[in-house]
């Protein structure tokens, strides 16, 4: 998982789960935030019939928040389980061309729900309408938690403060990605140093390949029979009857 085999997977893997784990948590602070104030609205309405309590402008923010953390997570941890189990890949230029759309939409959300959300907590507040102040208030404390101005909500205040380096996380993501993609377009997914190494070892057997072949081969070969070998007694034959022929009988008329 953590080698350096491949062209900057062990940065993505750490920065893309720094992006989904930021992204998730600000996402589950701001719900847990709006299901309080949701299930505030619910009790203010119930004992009090004509009353409504104002909190729309949160609760759309920490709904998109939601959504936002939700497609931070799907993008940037579908990628980084595709580079963990396979990383060497193929994959026509549509679906490139979507990897590198998806994560700029997924850093422009990021942008948008940090924006979104820190105005919102910063300067609105909830209000209560169909009914005296003095009803409202009383319910509201019997209610409990849930203050009416949202920077008084300690969830929300932590909302807010993790979107933000969710948000720069899924920037730097994003980066990776495209980094990433264009790297494999031109040397394919393995790392600089990976390449060069395969390439020293390439070599190497070649250069052992060419060794080897310019030993010159042993082109004397043994006689597959041997000479004949005149025995001892031929060689004395030899002597008696000689050269000169003295020995050999003629038959006269």
């Amino acid at each position: 998982m953590w080698n350096n085999e491949y062209h900057l997977r062990r940065t993505k893997f750490v920065v893309y789960q720094i992006a989904m784990i930021f992204c998730v948590v600000s996402e589950s602070l701001g719900t847990a935030a709006l299901s309080d104030y949701v299930n505030q609205q619910d009790f203010v309405e119930k004992h009090s019939p004509g009353a409504t309590v104002h909190n729309n402008d949160f609760v759309g923010a920490a709904s998109y928040n939601i959504f936002v953390g939700i497609f931070v997570a799907t993008i940037f941890g579908a990628g980084f389980f595709f580079d963990l189990f396979w990383p060497e890949r193929h994959e026509s230029p549509s679906v490139k061309l979507a990897w590198r759309i998806c994560a700029i939409i997924a850093a422009i959300m990021a942008l948008s729900s940090a924006l979104t959300l820190t105005i919102i907590v910063a300067t609105h507040h909830a209000w209560v309408s169909g009914t005296d102040a003095a009803t409202a208030r009383r319910l509201l404390i019997q209610y409990g938690g849930s203050p009416l101005r949202y920077r008084k909500n300690g969830r929300a205040i932590a909302s807010v403060v993790f979107i933000w380096p969710g948000f720069v996380a899924t920037v730097a993501s994003a980066i990776l990605l495209w980094m990433s993609y264009n790297h494999s377009e031109i040397y394919g997914p393995k790392s600089t140093h990976a390449r060069n190494s395969e390439g020293s070892i390439q070599k190497d057997i070649e250069e052992e390949s060419t060794d080897l072949s310019s030993i010159p081969r042993n082109t004397a070969q043994m006689p597959t029979e041997s000479a004949p070998v005149q025995s001892h007694a031929g060689n004395q034959a030899a002597g008696m009857n000689g050269q000169d022929g003295s020995n050999t009988r003629y038959e006269g008329v």
